[in-house]
């Protein structure tokens, strides 16, 4: 394959210990945060605050040793899933130096409607983020605030505490939470002016619409279309970010959309602009410019396999790609990437190739270190 191809990734997630929620709050508040139990080996349960859902799983396949013992389960849990040290070591392995984390079963914190609840566990998990994920790699690991989003106030309130204990990066949901509104509406200034001010970065990550994605589709095609139905809050959120005027009347705030391809962009972006023109009359607010110039100003997008990715840099101008390796789940790139980067990238231009894998991300997360330098060939 040649050299090695350093990159950053802008999707991961990290697996929380089984036992975390009654690791850092009072039992009472730990037994109902979000859990999982395991049904059969297709299927497994996801219980938050009291309310239950099924849903499916991926076969999991394990890799044995030569004595018989289990090495590593091969669909998606790669060796340092738990384990940031193993991580770490994953990471260089695969040529992965700085990464964004999201939570794992944290993501069905969204359905919680209690915002005491959902207060106490974004404070308690944040702390819990800095002292055993951030702190082991600090110039590495970007792991994403836990928020409560019930109330404008304690979402702001959050945000604040989270960038003075050193986070840099918070997760919203694709969907606006329980008994909210939207994230167009002007209820949500104070959080984007808190966000502007601190250089926090806005993180939507896709499928976090409140509702199992998983299963909307049925019948002949359901796999694939669930799957590429999970893409569409993160675009959405972009486009309620801009067209509601939050991005422009904070110019400096930065959005990520995680894990839901890039080429959207351009596309969303052009259809944005011809309503913002050919139906003007209906359109409110006013903004200082047109919507996809502030689209590709102010909100970066990574994808993981997307063949058509580095084109919407090359070809149609929108600067803010990314990639990302979705560590360590079944749809990402671990045992991979190395493979997955050189067919992107090896025919693509160098420059192209270094804004995609690492200049972007520095735009969102200057304080990450630049990765090894690769010999020259």
């Amino acid at each position: 394959m040649g050299e090695k191809i350093w990159t950053h990734s802008g999707d991961s997630h990290f697996l929380e210990p089984d036992d975390l929620w009654h690791q850092i709050m009072p039992k009472k508040q730990a037994d109902r945060m979000p859990r999982t139990e395991r049904l059969s080996e297709t299927e497994e349960r996801v219980t938050v605050d009291g309310k239950s859902f099924t849903r499916a799983l991926p076969k999991i396949e394990t890799a044995k040793g030569a004595s018989g013992e289990t090495i590593m389960e091969m669909s998606h849990r790669p060796p340092g899933a738990r384990d940031i040290g193993l991580r770490l070591k994953d990471l260089d392995n695969e040529g992965v130096w700085g990464e964004v984390m999201y939570q794992s079963i944290g993501l069905w914190c969204n359905l919680i409607e209690d915002p005491q609840l959902i207060k106490e566990a974004a404070r308690a998990e944040n702390e819990w983020l800095v002292s055993e994920i951030q702190s082991l790699a600090p110039d590495r690991l970007v792991p994403a605030a836990l928020m409560p989003l019930l109330t404008p106030e304690d979402a702001v309130a959050e945000l604040l505490h989270a960038a003075d204990i050193g986070l840099h990066l918070v997760s919203l949901t694709t969907g606006n939470p329980p008994g909210t509104r939207d994230w167009n509406d002007d209820s949500w200034e104070p959080l984007w002016a808190a966000a502007e001010e601190t250089g926090m970065v806005i993180g939507f990550h896709i499928g976090t619409d409140g509702e199992d994605q998983g299963s909307a589709f049925r019948g002949p095609g359901g796999a694939v279309l669930n799957y590429v139905q999970t893409t569409y809050g993160g675009q959405y959120a972009a486009m309620k970010m801009v067209a509601g005027g939050a991005l422009d009347r904070h110019p400096t705030l930065k959005v990520l959309v995680s894990e839901g391809g890039a080429s959207w962009v351009p596309f969303i972006g052009d259809r944005m602009n011809e309503a913002y023109r050919q139906h003007g009359t209906f359109v409110r607010p006013q903004l200082s410019m047109l919507p996809k110039e502030i689209l590709y100003r102010q909100v970066y997008a990574s994808f993981q396999h997307d063949e058509t990715a580095p084109a919407a840099l090359w070809a149609m101008g929108y600067q803010n790609v990314m990639f990302g390796s979705d560590y360590p789940h079944l749809e990402g790139t671990f045992g991979h990437t190395q493979k997955t980067l050189h067919e992107l990238f090896d025919e693509v231009r160098p420059e192209v190739r270094q804004r995609i894998t690492q200049g972007a991300f520095a735009d969102l997360f200057p304080h990450v270190s630049a990765p090894p330098a690769v010999p020259a060939s």
